[in-house]
C-alpha cells in the first residue's frame, strides 16, 4: 500500500513531467516560427522578383515593337490583351499558371511603381515594388542601369 509520500512524490512527478512537456513544445515554438516566418518572406520575394522579371520581358517585347515603353502598367497589360503572340506564347513567355490580371500587382503590398524617362537621348523606365528595395532600371538616362535589376 502506497502511503501518503508516495503519493505525493508520483503526483509530483506527473505534474513536473507534463511541465516538461509544455515548456519543450514552447521551445520548440520558438526555434521554428522565426524560420517559417523568414521562410515565407524569401517565398514572397521569390513571387515578387518572378513578377517583376515578367512585367520587364513584356515592357522589352513591347519595346523592340513600338520603340518606347507602355506610358503605364495598365496600357501594359491592355497590350498583352490584345498582341495575339503574347497571349498565345503566355505560357512559355512568362511561365506555366501565368495570370495576366495579377501581373502588375506586388504580391506584398498594391501596384508595382512605374516610370518611364524619356527625357535623355536613351528612353528607360524605372519599375520599382512599393514594400521592398527591389527594382528593375532607373530614374536616371544611364543605359547601363536599362532593365538591370537591383538584386542580379
Amino acid at each position: 500500500m502506497a502511503t501518503g509520500r508516495q503519493i505525493t512524490r508520483i503526483v509530483l512527478q506527473i505534474v513536473l513531467g507534463v511541465v516538461i512537456v509544455i515548456l519543450a513544445y514552447y521551445l520548440y515554438l520558438s526555434i521554428t516560427e522565426p524560420y517559417e516566418a523568414v521562410r515565407r518572406e524569401q517565398a514572397l520575394t521569390r513571387l515578387t522578383r518572378d513578377r517583376m522579371s515578367d512585367i520587364r520581358t513584356a515592357l522589352i517585347r513591347y519595346e523592340l515593337l513600338y520603340d518606347h515603353y507602355p506610358p503605364t502598367l495598365d496600357s501594359l497589360v491592355a497590350w498583352i490583351r490584345q498582341d495575339s503572340f503574347m497571349m498565345a506564347k503566355a505560357d512559355s513567355i512568362f511561365g506555366p499558371g501565368f495570370n495576366l490580371d495579377s501581373l502588375i500587382y506586388s504580391p506584398r503590398d498594391g501596384k508595382f511603381e512605374y516610370v518611364v524617362n524619356d527625357t535623355g537621348r536613351v528612353e528607360i523606365y524605372y519599375l520599382k515594388d512599393p514594400a521592398s528595395d527591389d527594382h528593375i532600371g532607373s530614374l536616371e538616362p544611364d543605359v547601363t542601369k536599362l532593365n538591370a535589376a537591383s538584386w542580379e
